[in-house]
């Protein structure tokens, strides 16, 4: 018994190492019980600009976005993005977040794009890391529409009806409606899908000034080019802006011949 208190009255030393081991194991994160996901991710195409040269102009794209959900809650959101085309026929454009329709909430760029038909090159520019890559990029001035009938091997039909003429920011335009039927089972579907687009084309800009798609697998998508200007957009739009690093992927040959 007296050995007993002998020992026990004498101070217990823990060295520092242990404590701080025993603190770092106590505060480890569990075990996750997953690995990562990347959910699910969806791009909505603008109104598509085609490289013309002598057509200049300046617009911010407008996106309303609406789609019904199985619960029957309706989702709608928009963006606003600017774009431009100068005499030369070089194109910028810009790509935005979506933000919930009417809100007060601020849209996030997430880059911008330079396609330059006289360099023949396309730079990408990616807002958050002041970053733009240049690469090789062979214009395109023209554009076939597809046949109208079958197609697909026959899982496919479109058919397209005139809409008239009509006039938008003092500009004549031109209407079409292409529908589109899809057969069952063509995309997984147990019934036929059907959907529209309707188009909205200026011959003097050669751009669609409104297209509004409608798609049961998607929603509606309505996009209109607004406050348009007909003028010179500013040259400086189409450099990379300042500050930004530039890394380049186009082949030595052709930048040699350009």
């Amino acid at each position: 018994m007296g050995l007993f208190m002998k020992f026990s009255s004498l101070p217990v030393v823990v060295s520092l190492p242990v404590v701080l081991a025993c603190l770092l194991n106590a505060q480890e994160a569990p075990e996750p019980l997953r690995a990562p996901d990347r959910g699910t991710e969806m791009r909505v195409h603008g109104i598509q600009v085609l490289p013309a040269t002598g057509r200049p102009f300046s617009a911010r794209d407008h996106i309303v976005w609406t789609r019904n959900l199985e619960d029957g809650t309706v989702v709608t959101t928009e963006l606003y993005a600017f774009v431009a085309r100068d005499s030369q026929g070089r194109i910028y454009r810009e790509r935005r977040s979506f933000i919930p329709l009417n809100s007060n909430q601020k849209s996030r760029q997430y880059d911008l794009v330079l396609l330059d038909p006289v360099s023949h090159t396309r730079t990408t520019c990616l807002i958050a890391r002041r970053r733009c890559t240049v690469e090789a990029y062979q214009a395109s001035t023209t554009f076939s529409l597809n046949p109208d009938g079958l197609f697909d091997h026959g899982l496919r039909f479109l058919a397209r009806e005139n809409l008239g003429h009509d006039v938008i920011d003092s500009l004549d335009v031109t209407g079409i409606r292409e529908t589109l039927q899809i057969s069952s089972g063509a995309v997984g579907n147990n019934q036929a899908l059907v959907s529209t687009r309707d188009f909205w084309y200026s011959p003097a800009l050669q751009v669609n000034l409104s297209v509004t798609r409608k798609d049961p697998r998607v929603g509606t998508q309505v996009l209109q080019l607004v406050d348009l200007s007909l003028t010179e957009p500013d040259s400086k739009i189409f450099q990379p802006p300042t500050g930004f690093l530039i890394g380049k992927l186009v082949p030595e040959s052709l930048r040699a011949a350009n």
